[in-house]
């Protein structure tokens, strides 16, 4: 590690604090229905769709009618999708003439886009047609980041509310989270990235000469678009199967930058608007402070172990001054590779510019743990704002355990109901990766997919579950996913890690906002402090983390014990 790699990352993570703050209080703002900048221009816009589709703005919904519109809608959406990917073949916009998608994978990528899991299990540049990735796959990326964030507002709401009946509308949320947020943004860093050297093009390929001779076929499209939404959203799909690895979609050091920026902002900026909302944004950098703490020990972590290197490839010769630089990029270096790692996996976004598959292995632990941890470091793009309430409804639980005093979290008193759905919502993980993951290790159909034995097969397995269930869905490579068995058992998981997660998560904000707001008192725990701080961050490792660590003990961990005492399995 050196002085100029940390500076590298001190500047990233300045930049996102930056612009963290203006864009939550924006954020606040146009969700509570406050006239903003944007309003002039986008405001007949936003009333010309309430009045196509019948919506009234001023109708709010109860928690049930609220999810019940958000599972409709994504049922909708599931079902468009498929259709686009199976019809392909006799759709517009495909120059490459691509067949349709066939059922199996179909499924699982429409549940992948659906969930802003965008877990791929096939090569977008060999599969997808221009048409499916901009009209499929782009417009889920949108609405799958506002689905995320109009169920965190929900949440939100809960608490800023005292004895409300309703949570909002859930058509007002998604169309102002796509019309005020997501789709401006998208548009400035889809122009820079087409800046640093990304294509934006209905072309097909284009056909080159390489040194010896031969021809080479490279593959161009509309990758700007997509590459902003991909990262502003947290959804990780990439137009090429080597995601942010490939030149044309991270073509240098300065789109790296922008890439993780685009991955953290609204995300952090999504904890500033929480504190706003509820009137009191101290909290609001509590749970940025709290999630910051693990984010940048998980940086420093996968840091310290791809520049250490691998003892087994220096007995062999190899120069370790560089340390472990098997499959990475070169141009961006370790340090923004470890940034890199831990950010994209601390988020559900699932973006990759270096093989997780070829990090040493305590490299891929840190990975692989941070998605267990239920992607709150800050999380996806709204999921990872009412996953970190969950965790702080727990902590608050907890601390009221040990010192006697009746659980509250920002006025609203929290009870046997909050505890048992916000337990319901935690154990969803572990059953949908720990259950799957434990046939897929004795089933031969699914070990067939394996590339490795042992523990770092045993790790292929796990990232893969935990990656779906995470709704990260980025890839450990050395797995071949794109069979039945892969592909109906990482939507199921998809599935589970979105709705069976959310469902339990929404229930509890409806009995949170039924709840009257009670004025902070002499016995009042404060939540906006260092000691809450502290707290949270210990709820999160020994609730969210603990339960995975006997699986974690048998993969990573035991291989990178191995790896010291000079030994491969």
């Amino acid at each position: 590690m050196t002085i100029n790699g940390w500076l590298q990352i001190a500047l990233v993570i300045g930049l996102v604090l930056i612009a963290a703050r203006p864009l939550g209080l924006y954020m606040a703002a146009v969700f509570d229905g406050r006239r903003t900048l944007a309003s002039v221009a986008l405001g007949p816009v936003e009333r010309g769709f309430y009045w196509l589709a019948g919506v009234s703005p001023e109708k709010e919904q109860g928690w049930l009618a609220y999810t019940g519109a958000m599972l409709m809608f994504s049922a909708l959406g599931f079902a468009s999708l498929y259709a686009i990917l199976r019809l392909q073949a006799w759709l517009p916009l495909n120059p490459q003439g691509f067949e349709g998608v066939p059922p199996d994978l179909a499924f699982n990528t429409a549940i992948s886009f659906l969930t802003n899991t965008n877990w791929q299990a096939y090569g977008g540049e060999t599969t997808m047609s221009h048409f499916s990735q901009m009209a499929g796959l782009a417009v889920h990326n949108f609405l799958s980041a506002a689905t995320g964030i109009a169920l965190a507002l929900a949440v939100t709401r809960a608490f800023s509310r005292g004895a409300a009946a309703t949570l909002g509308n859930f058509w007002v949320d998604l169309t102002r989270a796509t019309l005020y947020v997501l789709l401006p943004l998208s548009l400035l860093v889809a122009l820079a990235f087409v800046a640093t050297g990304a294509p934006q093009t209905f072309a097909g390929a284009v056909d080159a000469a390489t040194l010896e001779g031969a021809k080479q076929t490279i593959a161009l499209g509309p990758v700007a678009s997509q590459e902003a939404i991909k990262q502003l959203g947290t959804n990780g799909g990439g137009f090429f199967n080597a995601n942010a690895a490939h030149p044309f979609e991270n073509p240098n050091a300065f789109a790296n930058i922008l890439q993780i920026w685009s991955m953290l902002t609204v995300s952090a900026a999504l904890l500033v608007m929480f504190g706003k909302a509820v009137g009191a944004e101290r909290q609001g950098w509590a749970l940025l402070g709290a999630v910051g703490v693990i984010l940048l020990s998980g940086v420093a972590l996968v840091y310290a172990a791809e520049t250490a290197g691998n003892p087994l490839l220096a007995a062999l010769g190899l120069d370790p001054a560089q340390g472990n630089l098997e499959g990475k990029e070169l141009r961006f270096g370790q340090a923004l590779t470890a940034l890199y790692v831990a950010v994209t996996t601390g988020l559900s976004c699932g973006a990759v510019n270096a093989m997780h598959d070829s990090l040493t292995p305590l490299g891929g632990f840190v990975p692989l743990f941070l998605i267990q941890l239920g992607e709150v470091l800050p999380g996806g793009v709204g999921s990872g704002l009412y996953g970190l309430v969950v965790f702080a409804v727990l902590a608050v639980f907890i601390a009221g355990l040990m010192v006697g005093r009746t659980p509250e979290f920002l006025g609203k008193k929290i009870e046997a109901r909050e505890i048992k759905l916000a337990m319901l919502a935690v154990l969803i993980l572990p059953l949908a990766i720990l259950g799957f993951s434990a046939v897929a290790a004795v089933l031969p159909s699914a070990l067939a997919s394996l590339a490795n034995a042992g523990p770092h097969g045993l790790s292929e397995i796990l990232y893969t579950y935990t990656s779906a269930a995470g709704n990260n869905g980025s890839a450990f490579a050395g797995l071949n996913a794109n069979t039945p068995w892969w592909n109906v058992t990482t939507a199921i998981s998809m599935i589970l890690g979105r709705f069976g997660y959310v469902i339990p998560v929404m229930a509890m904000a409806g009995s949170l906002a039924a709840k009257k707001k009670a004025a902070p008192s002499a016995g009042t725990f404060p939540t906006d402090g260092p000691l809450f701080v502290g707290l949270l961050v210990g709820v999160i490792f020994i609730v969210g983390g603990l339960q995975f660590f006997p699986a974690l003990a048998l993969g990573p961990i035991v291989e990178h014990v191995l790896m010291l005492a000079g030994k491969t399995f």
